[in-house]
């Protein structure tokens, strides 16, 4: 899945995102002329989908370098895998001064998209087979939406609000209107007409319909006026108005229904999670697709850990793992040279 990722950025090349004490054993192990071929073995100790895997690669891919393969060997799984306790997600045989200074950086690609990812496919699930699309960006620093969006859909959401998180899983972004626009309008059928004016035919009609009046009512004001045109209307009323309710989503999909406008889709926002959607689910209200913000960018990061278990071919490990290679079938070879070549 995805484009090809840019270079990592200098301040994860240069080690400044790292652990200190990696860049100060890195300088130790150069004044002691050490610098031993070891293999790596990276896993997480639950089941979760894995992601940040194709970043993790494209990072290691760039520092590891022009290499003797006999020496540097990198495997791993793939993004949107699902991963059991201890599975070996990534194996990598190099000198260790070569990458031992990026462990702070794949260790925190893989542990917080893996998390992101998780988080979103707990959605999907039970959401199934209806669409969840990711609308966490403005939960998280804008510096990471695109790595947030991407995560998302790794985990099985069919889009996301930002260009960046959906241009990096090649897909264009997806979205309706902010309340902004239509209290700028001062009428939401003002809004949605200017809307439709004024935007290319590719971008679906979805219509946010909470903002001044009763969902029903606005809804169907807003079906009358764009008429076949219109895709969908957004249900996102706020918590001090009740949030949106199995009921309300019934009663807007009948006065829909009634008027002819079974076409129209309903999209349901707002603060939702998976005891939500499963609430939905369970009243039999008819939504089309969910927008799920802050259950997914809020997700706990998944712990990865780092063990180093050969040393120049011989098995070693620290105290309570087993020394030497885990067998690992689902592990691939990565193309260094692909990397080498960007």
């Amino acid at each position: 899945m995805g484009l090809q990722r840019a270079r990592p950025s200098r301040e994860i090349l240069s080690g400044d995102s790292a652990d200190v004490y990696f860049a100060r054993a890195d300088s130790i192990l150069e004044r002691e002329g050490l610098d031993p071929i070891v293999t790596m073995e990276v896993f997480t100790r639950r089941e979760a989908v894995l992601c940040g895997i194709d970043e993790a690669k494209n990072l290691l891919g760039h520092v590891l370098g022009p290499s003797d393969p006999a020496e540097t060997c990198l495997e791993a799984l793939d993004d949107g895998d699902v991963i059991e306790p201890r599975e070996i997600v990534l194996r990598i045989k190099a000198r260790y001064r070569k990458f031992g200074l990026y462990e702070t950086a794949f260790l925190g690609m893989l542990a917080q998209s893996t998390g992101w990812a998780t988080a979103a496919r707990e959605c999907v699930d039970v959401a199934n087979p209806d669409p969840i699309i990711s609308f966490g960006a403005r939960h998280v620093h804008p510096d990471i939406t695109d790595v947030l969006d991407y995560a998302a859909i790794v985990g099985g959401c069919v889009g996301a609000s930002t260009p960046a998180g959906a241009r990096l899983a090649g897909l264009a972004p997806s979205g309706t209107m902010p309340h902004s626009l239509v209290l700028i309008f001062g009428d939401t059928v003002e809004a949605a007409l200017a809307f439709d004016r004024d935007l290319g035919p590719e971008v679906p009609r979805i219509v946010l319909v909470d903002t001044f009046k009763d969902e029903a009512e606005e809804a169907l004001r807003v079906a009358h006026a764009l008429g076949d045109r219109l895709y969908g209307i957004r249900l996102d009323t706020p918590s001090e108005r009740g949030r949106v309710t199995a009921d309300l989503v019934h009663e807007v999909r009948a006065r829909l229904d009634q008027e002819g406008y079974d076409h129209v889709r309903i999209v349901v926002s707002g603060g939702l999670d998976p005891d939500r959607i499963r609430y939905f689910r369970d009243a039999g209200a008819p939504v089309d697709s969910f927008a799920v913000g802050s259950y997914i960018s809020g997700a706990t990061p998944i712990d990865f850990t780092g063990d180093i278990k050969e040393i120049d071919g011989k098995p070693i490990a620290k105290r309570g793992r087993i020394p030497g290679l885990t067998a690992s079938p689902r592990l691939k070879p990565v193309d260094l040279a692909a990397y080498r070549e960007r």
